[in-house]
């Protein structure tokens, strides 16, 4: 019996034989993620901007009514009894919407377009647009941390520019990020082309705090390295966003010696690698020379035409300023110097120092 031989259709041929088939499914699939992206924006902006109206209107009755704090108890109440269905107007959040009216009356609108807002105050038109971008629970968490409009701003902005959580943003408030970001001493400028040294520098903070690290002194500076391994989610959410692991202790061969990279990484904004060495004691003229040797190999061996430079930085546990900004001079690659602490240390300014009493003069005082 003759068989029957069949065709397949265009529908069911196997997707390898279907002419750009995966850069279809590809394009689909970003436009789906970006229409989800902007749906859940839009509806966090919209319950922003009804709370910031709430407060609105609370805060003029109460200024006109005279209304006690009894009057928010007694309204979350009904609006429970009137509303079952809907969630997030109990006293405490009525109370902080009032708060967060108040905190932010002088933006007149946070919903107004930045366009209208040239014209006027730059901070006025950036806080109107940011205010409305992060969730709500970021805005109070900002309200209840921050004093400073300016402060709590660059903390919207770096939210919305590095996606972070709540619990990421409170370690990042705490750990005082903003006094940190793009303090490092480095020779960015000089080595790298603009804009890159800029986006680099402000990459790279000093100093980095590595407060999940449990190290009883002395350690050895392989410790050091193994702990933040250890914990390598909390110390990539440290450096950065943009940071991917590549490895720990990786290997280069350079002639016929082998050479062992502390921690090496890829920005995946900066389109460069990263090598990080670490280093238990002060700083020393002679780490500059060490790691301009790394960068060399890594931009020999490894670094595609299409990376930019590769970036070092070394870590220590304490530095002179001025040591390592002679260090750095005349060295080629572009590298930097910053501190790694295991907790936060507020440090006084040093006119201060020497007009605060001392342990010994406060007791004397206090025994008088």
């Amino acid at each position: 019996m003759k068989s029957k031989k069949r065709t397949l259709s265009k529908v069911q041929q196997p997707v390898a034989e279907l002419g750009g088939y995966a850069s279809l499914l590809e394009d689909l699939k970003r436009k789906i993620q970006e229409a989800q992206t902007r749906a859940v924006l839009m509806v966090n902006r919209e319950m922003v901007l009804l709370y910031w109206d709430i407060g609105r209107i609370l805060n003029e009755r109460q200024k006109r009514e005279g209304w006690g704090a009894g009057v928010l108890s007694r309204l979350a109440g009904d609006l429970h009894n009137e509303l079952p269905e809907v969630k997030g107007f109990s006293e405490r959040n009525l109370k902080l919407m009032t708060q967060f009216y108040r905190e932010y009356s002088s933006l007149k609108s946070i919903g107004q377009p930045v366009v209208a807002q040239l014209s006027k105050n730059k901070e006025t038109a950036k806080g109107q647009q940011l205010v409305a971008q992060i969730p709500w629970a970021h805005n109070v968490l900002l309200m209840q941390k921050i004093k400073e409009l300016s402060t709590r701003l660059w903390y919207m902005q770096k939210t919305i520019e590095q996606g972070w959580s709540r619990n990421v943003l409170g370690l990042m408030i705490e750990s005082g990020l903003h006094k940190r970001g793009g303090k490092s001493i480095s020779n960015f400028k000089d080595r790298l082309p603009a804009p890159q040294s800029d986006l680099v520098q402000q990459a790279l903070k000093d100093p980095y705090i590595f407060d999940f690290l449990t190290l009883e002194e002395p350690f050895h500076e392989r410790e050091l390295e193994k702990g933040l391994i250890r914990h390598i989610e909390k110390f990539l959410i440290e450096l950065g966003q943009g940071f991917a692991f590549v490895g720990r202790q990786y290997h280069m061969e350079v002639g016929e010696s082998d050479f062992y990279i502390d921690l090496l990484f890829y920005h995946l904004k900066l389109r460069s690698y990263v090598v990080i060495e670490l280093k238990a004691g002060k700083f020393k003229p002679e780490y500059a020379g060490q790691l301009n040797f790394y960068l060399s190999a890594i931009d020999s061996q490894l670094k595609h035409a299409q990376d930019n430079p590769t970036i070092g930085l070394i870590l220590c546990k304490d530095k002179d300023r001025f040591v390592a900004e002679y260090a750095l001079r005349d060295i080629k690659k572009p590298i930097g110097v910053a501190n790694w602490q295991t907790k936060l240390v507020e440090t006084l300014p040093k006119e201060l120092k020497g007009s605060l009493p001392t342990i010994e003069e406060i007791e004397k005082e206090l025994s008088r």
